[in-house]
């Protein structure tokens, strides 16, 4: 039996129309939002209109991302008053639980990458890295909710804290001037300093950026490989492909709980790394 050509070429049309909605699924779920998209009843959320300032364009608008890290924040908050009670020797139930993750943030992060005084010191913030990142990161896998931390301003203002907790504590404890030149190494030509240290500033900026990118990218990333394979299903619309599809789809899903928690390990370690390397650079 013969196929004309205008048959193959309405099925390749429906196909790449199939691939487009897909598409326009996949990103309408790892984008940003202006919408709150609730069952049956979308909530519309405060939009302002966007003022210059150095020739940037600043928009305070609140969306969807914003909204998923008000929550984030207060659940994280919610954990810490009421789970978490110092006052108790033995904690029982989920606050043993919450316990042993702020002790392992102590003593497996703080202090192994910034020695026992200042990884005391900056336990607080480690431990706040590490809960809210983790919490954010598991709230896109919860219905309803999104990952902000696919948001690459999200992750980038996370990045900003750990770069001005670097500048501010290395000065701090070494002074401005020991420092930025502590940053160049040890026996450099005179001759080959200011090279250096510009290229060890570039360095430092860019272990920043990459802090960044990291966590956005390995976040996004994920809810596209889950949410494509899902549109399989949209695709090919076949008994054979579904189970395929689920299937895969659900090994993503729990393989996302486990990058959700790694994500939030690695961006701790690197940051207590970069903000011990300031705090002593003779290390």
């Amino acid at each position: 039996m013969m196929i004309s050509e205008t048959t193959v070429a309405a099925v390749a049309d429906t196909l790449s129309k199939q691939e487009e909605t897909v598409g326009g699924w996949i990103s309408h779920h790892i984008q940003n939002s202006s919408e709150w998209h609730l069952p049956g009843l979308p909530l519309h959320l405060p939009h302002f209109k966007p003022f210059h300032i150095l020739g940037m364009e600043v928009d305070l608008s609140i969306t969807n991302h914003t909204v998923m890290l008000w929550i984030a924040g207060i659940i994280v908050i919610s954990l810490f008053v009421f789970f978490y009670d110092r006052r108790k020797k033995v904690p029982t139930g989920f606050g043993a639980i919450l316990e042993m993750l702020v002790v392992f943030v102590r003593d497996e992060i703080a202090i192994a990458n910034m020695g026992e005084k200042e990884g005391h010191r900056f336990t607080p913030l480690l431990v706040s890295f590490f809960f809210f990142i983790l919490i954010a990161n598991l709230m896109g896998l919860v219905p309803l909710f999104s990952t902000s931390t696919s948001n690459i301003n999200v992750t980038a203002a996370l990045a900003l804290v750990t770069f001005g907790a670097t500048q501010i504590y290395g000065i701090k404890q070494n002074g401005f001037i020991k420092y930025y030149t502590s940053l160049v190494p040890h026996g450099v030509p005179l001759l080959l300093w200011p090279l250096m240290f510009v290229i060890e500033i570039m360095g430092l900026i860019a272990k920043h950026v990459a802090l960044t990118i990291r966590l956005f990218a390995n976040m996004i990333a994920g809810h596209i490989v889950l949410f494509a394979f899902i549109g399989l299903i949209i695709i090919f619309k076949s008994f054979l492909v579904a189970p395929v599809s689920v299937g895969f789809g659900i090994f993503v899903y729990f393989l996302e709980i486990l990058v959700a928690f790694i994500q939030a390990y690695i961006f701790t370690v690197l940051s207590a790394l970069f903000i011990g390397m300031s705090v002593n650079p003779e290390h």
